[in-house]
Order: C-alpha cells, then sequence, then structure tokens
C-alpha cells in the first residue's frame, strides 16, 4: 500500500469522475451532480469523495426521521440512502472481482446478480468469471434426470459460457454423470482463453470432446482428469497430438496408465512441469513399472512430481541412462503411500540424483528409506521433509536412530518437519531437537510432528524456548510425555500453553528448584 504522500503525488495524474445522484427532484436540484474520485493503485482501489459542505447532511437527516419517527407506516422512500445507486460501477466491479477470486464464481456471483439491476449489470461482466466451478446439484442423490430437466441443463450451460464465460481461464466441472461431452464441446467452442480444465468424478469423457478442447484452445496447459471415467486410449491420443503445449497433468491409476507413462518417457510432454497421478486406497494387486531414467530425459522440465498411494516399481536402467540428466528442476517430489511400498534409497538416488533444487520431500509411508539414504541426496536447501509413517508398524523394521543426522543437514533451512510413528530413540530425538534450537534462536522451524514418538518432555520444552515461529506441534500418542500433553497444538497461544505446562511438570518432578530447571 503506498504512503499518503505517494498516494497524493500519484493522485494529480488521475481523472475526476461526475455521476448523477438519485432521490427526490429536490435533492437533485441542489447537489445536481457529485464528483468523485477513483485512484487506482497495483494492488487496490481507492474511492475519495471531496468535502462538499452539506451533502451528506440529507442522509443524516433521513437517517434520525427513520429512528424517531412514531408512524407506523412511514414512507420507507424517505429513508433510503440510495448507496447502491450512487457507488461507482469500477468499485463495484472491484468488489464483485476480490469476492470471485476468494469465493469462487459460482455461486457468489449468480446471488449478487440478483439483488437489483445494477449489480446484475456488473455481476454479468465476463471479465469477472475468470474462475469457474460447476458442481452437479440439479436433483436429488439416487434420482434419474428427466428429459425434459436434461434439456433445462443443457440451455443453462450454453447460456452461462456464451454469457458470462467467454474470458474463462480456469473452469472444473465435479461430479457430472452426463451432458459432460456437451459442456466440453461449448467450452471449446466459445473459451478461446482456457488455460486450465479440471473433470473430477464425471463420467463419459470421451476422446472428441478433449481432442476438441486442446485444438480449439491453444492456451490450455493444465489438464485434471482425476476420478474421472476416460474413454479407452482417449488419453494416449491426446498426449500424442497436443502433449507439447501441457504443462500440468493431474491423473487417477487406470488400465491406460503404462500407455500414459510410455507417451511421457517418449517425449510427448517435453514441457510438462507438473505430473500427479493418484489412486484409490484400494488399488488392484496390479502395480505400475516404469524407468525413472527415461521418464526424466522425456519430461526434463519437471518441477514437482507426485506419485500419491500408487503401488509402482523402477526398472533397471539402460546402459546410457546415466548419462542423461536427471530431474535438474524438480522443487518438489512426493511419494506419500498407506500401501505396500517399494521405495528404497536406491530409488530415491536414481530420482534425485540432480536434484539441487528440492525444496520439498514426502515419503510418508515410505519406510524403506534410511535417514543416511536422505541425508546422501544433494538438496541442499530443503524445506518440508514428512517422513510419518500412518498405517500399522507391527512388522515393520524402522531406524532406531537418524534424526539427529537429519536435523544436522537441515537445519538452516527446515520450515516443516514430519516424524510421526518413527521409532528413534529418546537420546537420538533429544539430540535432533537440540540441532533445531540452534543454540536457543529458529525463526525458521513452522510446523513439527513428533506424533507417536519417544520424545521427552524436556526435549520439546527446550525446543519450544528456542523456535519463536513455531504454530503448529503434534504431540498425539507419545509415550514419554505427562497426561494432558498428548495432542495436537496450533496457534501461537495455544504452543505458549503447552510451554507452561511442560514447564509446570517438570517443576513438580524436580520438588520446584527453580535453578534445576532455569
Amino acid at each position: 500500500m503506498a504512503s499518503r504522500g505517494q498516494r497524493a503525488q500519484r493522485g494529480r495524474k488521475g481523472r475526476w469522475h461526475k455521476k448523477s445522484v438519485g432521490g427526490s427532484s429536490r435533492s437533485r436540484a441542489s447537489t445536481s451532480q457529485e464528483q468523485f474520485y477513483i485512484h487506482h493503485t497495483d494492488n487496490d482501489m481507492m474511492l475519495i469523495i471531496p468535502n462538499q459542505g452539506d451533502l451528506d447532511l440529507p442522509f443524516v437527516s433521513r437517517k434520525v426521521q427513520k429512528s424517531t419517527d412514531s408512524t407506523p407506516h412511514a414512507d420507507r422512500s424517505s429513508t433510503d440512502s440510495g448507496w447502491g445507486d450512487k457507488m461507482p460501477l469500477e468499485v463495484l466491479h472491484r468488489i464483485f472481482q476480490l469476492l470471485s477470486d476468494t469465493e469462487g464464481a459460482v455461486p457468489t456471483l449468480c446471488r449478487v446478480s440478483r439483488v437489483c439491476q445494477r449489480w446484475c449489470q456488473v455481476a454479468s461482466s465476463p471479465s469477472l468469471w475468470r474462475h469457474v466451478s460447476l458442481g452437479f446439484c440439479w436433483v436429488e442423490p439416487g434420482k434419474k434426470l428427466s428429459p425434459k430437466l436434461q434439456t433445462k441443463i443443457r440451455d443453462t450451460v450454453e447460456k452461462l459460457i456464451q454469457g458470462r464465460l467467454r474470458m474463462v481461464l480456469d473452469f472444473s466441472l465435479h461430479h457430472w454423470k452426463q451432458q459432460v461431452p456437451f459442456v466440453v464441446q461449448m467450452l471449446s467452442d466459445h473459451c478461446p482463453q482456457l488455460s486450465f480444465l479440471t473433470l473430477s468424478n464425471c463420467h463419459e469423457v470421451t476422446l472428441d470432446a478433449l481432442l476438441s478442447v486442446t485444438h480449439n484452445c491453444p492456451r490450455l496447459c493444465s489438464l485434471n482428469l482425476q476420478n474421472s471415467q476416460v474413454e479407452s486410449l482417449a488419453l494416449p491420443r491426446v498426449l500424442d497430438e497436443c502433449g507439447s503445449q501441457l504443462q500440468d497433468l493431474f491423473l487417477t491409476y487406470s488400465t491406460m496408465m503404462k500407455a500414459v507413462i510410455s507417451r511421457l518417457a517418449g517425449g510427448s510432454c517435453p514441457n510438462l512441469r507438473v505430473l500427479e497421478l493418484n489412486t484409490e486406497m484400494k488399488q488392484g494387486s496390479d502395480d505400475l513399472s516404469f524407468c525413472i531414467e527415461s521418464l526424466q530425459t522425456g519430461c526434463p522440465k519437471l518441477e514437482v512430481l507426485r506419485l500419491l498411494n500408487l503401488v509402482w516399481s523402477s526398472k533397471s536402467m539402460s546402459r546410457h541412462s546415466e548419462e542423461n540428466p536427471g530431474f535438474t528442476e524438480l522443487q518438489e517430489l512426493c511419494l506419500a503411500t498407506s500401501n505396500y511400498s517399494f521405495v528404497s534409497d536406491a530409488v530415491c538416488k536414481r530420482l534425485l540424483r540432480d536434484s539441487t533444487k528440492l525444496k520439498m520431500l514426502d515419503l510418508r509411508g515410505c519406510y524403506r528409506v534410511t535417514p543416511q539414504g536422505i541425508c546422501d541426496l544433494p538438496c541442499t536447501d530443503l524445506e518440508r521433509l514428512y517422513l510419518g509413517i500412518y498405517c500399522s508398524t507391527k512388522n515393520l523394521i524402522l531406524p532406531g536412530s537418524g534424526s539427529a543426522l537429519l536435523a544436522t543437514r537441515w537445519q538452516h533451512s527446515l520450515r516443516e518437519l514430519d516424524l510421526a510413528s518413527q521409532s528413534f530413540n529418546e537420546r537420538d530425538l533429544t539430540e535432533a531437537l537440540h540441532i533445531l534450537s540452534r543454540g536457543g534462536n529458529n525463526e525458521t522451524l513452522q510446523s513439527l510432528n513428533v506424533a507417536g514418538t519417544k520424545v521427552t518432555s524436556s526435549a520439546i520444552r527446550n525446543l519450544l524456548r528456542s523456535c519463536q515461529s513455531l504454530s503448529h506441534l503434534d504431540l498425539s500418542s507419545c509415550r514419554c510425555l505427562p497426561r494432558g500433553m498428548k495432542r495436537v497444538y496450533r496457534g501461537e497461544q495455544d504452543i505458549h500453553e503447552c510451554l507452561n505446562g511442560l514447564t509446570e511438570e517438570l517443576k513438580k518432578e524436580l520438588g520446584g528448584d527453580e535453578e534445576l530447571y532455569l
């Protein structure tokens, strides 16, 4: 926000707008024109109304009259301030834009357009309908659509797209079982600026519809088809013809996944930056197998790779694979799973051999990976590290030490650390938290999850005294902590209460000798 002096200096370059004032004929005669000034900055807009003597007095008198009038049938028109008619269209447009950006165009703009004709005029502006998400709510769950209702849906969608979505950038369709090809075809015919398309939990996603939108929308760079029923062979065909324009690709495991990975490894999407493959919690017995080095060659610009809850294994590399560079631009790797995992130290090393820019590493459930293997990775400024185990550890062999190695390696950059249910011993965890405290001054660490570990009260207490920016702390099921302290703490005040509680418990253990625990 600019300072008062900067705003005053910029204000001289502005232009005064004139707008008629509504109300009675007497008020229009006395103040036929009201002047206001709209000042635009980089991030906001300012409405400046100059001091014009008694311009606001009639409004004040009408409010007083409304509060003191004892007549039961007073004229309501005399108490109306008329601010809705006086507000400049530019300001109203800016307000609606902020609402649309934060709450979504649907249903926000649909609701405000029903207030009055003026609001409807502004809310219908295509420039406000840039991010649109449509869920299916036409009938009650379990009921079938009648032909009459299907026709009504098509007419409504057609009017919406033709009238208001001509400038849409991001469009999402959720839980539509019918009419999906029609909606996608309408988008391809009338929305040339479409850049992000999401079809989530949708049925009947056809090849013709996908090819139409990719051919007619040259700016389309993100395609999300997670949990949708896509026509067989549609994805490989789309990647063959239009894969070069895609930068983000979100898919769910299916029988076509091997063909998709083959296309990616073959270079059909050379500009891909985000690749996310997920699966349902209950995946079939078949697992996905691919060569890591081939994928690195086919997607050299990849920045985010997420293989979520996916049972996969890596094929052996070819003789010439080591000569090709790895994921040099990779910043996020997520291999979190609740299923059986083949990910090991060797797999991580092959994935991240050239990933010096990595900021986030999510290995939750990857119990084969060791702390030493993680520390050997080339990333030097890791900010988020997730190693929690969120499945049964009964038959798992987990390392008893190594958290101190992780803390030493990235104590300067770690913002979030998740060690939930790991088997690190008390001494190792105490040393790790001592390292993270940085001698009493750590303003980087923001979130720590040690749920289900053997962390001690003294180690947590010393860490809380040092980490001033910590806003999330999970101490659930920590067996070495006193009762009442084993829970999740959120926010500065909650964490401060945790520190006070641990200090009081330590006082009781030491018999109230303050010199021992200070």
